[in-house]
């Protein structure tokens, strides 16, 4: 009863007055933000990004994607709460961090990360590690086994999300040659995005991939779900600044402006190109804005934030083009030319507009010392680290899993639909 008390008291002068905090150091503000960024960041992928993927693949696929990214929601979760937080973020070396943080160890109710509680901190980058495996459906969508899956996006997330996540967020050796990923742009885009083409390339194409149409079934159910992207985008960038201050509002100001630019921009190139925008390009070009502006969200302004998201409407419509009818690669939902090369812009771009010596354009400051070109040569190295080292453990994972228990479902199966195959339910029942 006592011990209770104390907690009430406790927590009755944190809420009158915040900048007490526990142990001289919480701050309610803080904590109170990236809770409510860690809620919405799972609102991207549950439901956001499983509607957004499930209204663009063909009715008799719809649920298995739903069931995937649910899935893959579980997963993660438990994998980051066994070992992906501590290899992520505990000590170790400058590649991959320890085991001192398995299973959570030494979080408890009072532990501190930063001002916020240890808690919070693991909560909000576990919503980062589901929804990072989720983006990579996009390049397998609708011929790879359930069971292939599930296996997949449970060891990829510990062989490449997490060990690169140490790279940058944990301590290691990209973080400290100072590279600028301030919301995920290598963490998070550039491995999905490179993952979801290697997968595309080691299963090949959908049967009948540029011979038979395979337009999105409801776009109604994929507008939604990007709706849902956008604002909780604002919890992916916007919480990204791990309190709630002016860094928090600047990437969700430079969020929503480069969202827009990058959505206005495919459809008036659509518009010029084809007679006619569509809506498919309207939400792919957000995502792309999106994508684009998430490492640089922190560090750059409201110019150079339009700048960037215009730059990602154009170079991420073009790749998509180069890599559907040129290379003839079948990357089912795009992951790879909108968040694999909206991750490699934003990143680039991010070593220039986040200088302070570009007028209008300048955003917050380099590092003391450190010149465009010095930056820019650090963004170069942590672009092609990232995905030289995602590429290939991505391909031997893959061919080990085909090898083990073969990835793809039959030509049979895939002309049935994986709902049925693979759940033996529809997702409609009209």
């Amino acid at each position: 009863m006592l011990l209770l008390l104390r907690r009430c008291l406790a927590l009755s002068l944190l809420l009158c007055f915040p900048s007490l905090g526990f142990a001289d150091s919480l701050d309610g503000a803080n904590t109170g933000w990236i809770l409510t960024s860690t809620a919405l960041v799972l609102f991207m992928t549950l439901p956001g990004l499983a509607l957004f993927y499930g209204g663009l693949v063909r009715s008799k696929n719809v649920l298995s994607v739903l069931m995937q990214c649910f899935t893959i929601a579980c997963v993660a979760s438990i994998l980051w709460f066994a070992v992906g937080y501590s290899i992520a973020f505990s000590e170790g070396t400058s590649l991959m961090g320890g085991l001192s943080k398995a299973f959570l160890a030494g979080v408890a109710e009072e532990t501190l990360s930063g001002d916020i509680p240890e808690s919070l901190f693991v909560l909000f980058q576990m919503t980062f590690a589901i929804i990072t495996p989720a983006l990579i459906v996009g390049g397998f969508a609708e011929r790879m086994k359930f069971s292939a899956v599930v296996l997949f996006s449970a060891v990829w997330l510990l062989v490449v999300y997490a060990p690169v996540t140490h790279w940058v967020w944990g301590g290691g050796w990209l973080g400290e040659m100072g590279l600028l990923d301030f919301a995920g742009g290598t963490v998070v885009h550039i491995t999905a995005g490179v993952a979801a083409l290697v997968a595309a390339l080691v299963l090949g194409n959908r049967n009948g991939y540029g011979e038979v149409a395979m337009p999105p079934h409801n776009m109604t159910m994929t507008i939604t779900g990007a709706g849902m992207l956008w604002v909780g985008w604002f919890g992916f960038n916007g919480g990204s600044a791990l309190a709630a201050n002016g860094d928090a509002a600047m990437a969700m100001l430079v969020t929503h402006l480069s969202a827009a630019a990058g959505a206005f921009t495919w459809l008036t190139i659509e518009w010029l190109k084809y007679g006619k925008p569509s809506a498919l390009g309207a939400v792919t070009g957000m995502v792309a804005g999106l994508g684009t502006i998430t490492p640089a969200s922190g560090f750059v302004g409201p110019a150079g934030a339009m700048v960037i998201g215009i730059s990602a409407g154009v170079v991420c419509f073009f790749a998509t083009l180069w890599i559907k009818q040129k290379l003839k690669i079948d990357d089912s939902l795009d992951v790879f030319p909108v968040h694999g090369v909206g991750g490699i812009l934003g990143t680039f771009l991010a070593g220039i507009f986040a200088s302070d010596a570009l007028g209008i354009f300048s955003g917050q400051g380099l590092a003391e010392g450190v010149t465009i070109g010095g930056q820019v040569t650090v963004q170069v190295i942590g672009i092609l680290a990232t995905g030289v080292y995602t590429a290939v453990v991505t391909f031997i994972l893959l061919k080990l899993l085909d090898a083990i228990t073969g990835l793809r479902v039959s030509e049979d199966e895939e002309t049935e639909g994986l709902d049925t195959v693979s759940h033996n339910e529809r997702g409609y029942d009209l």
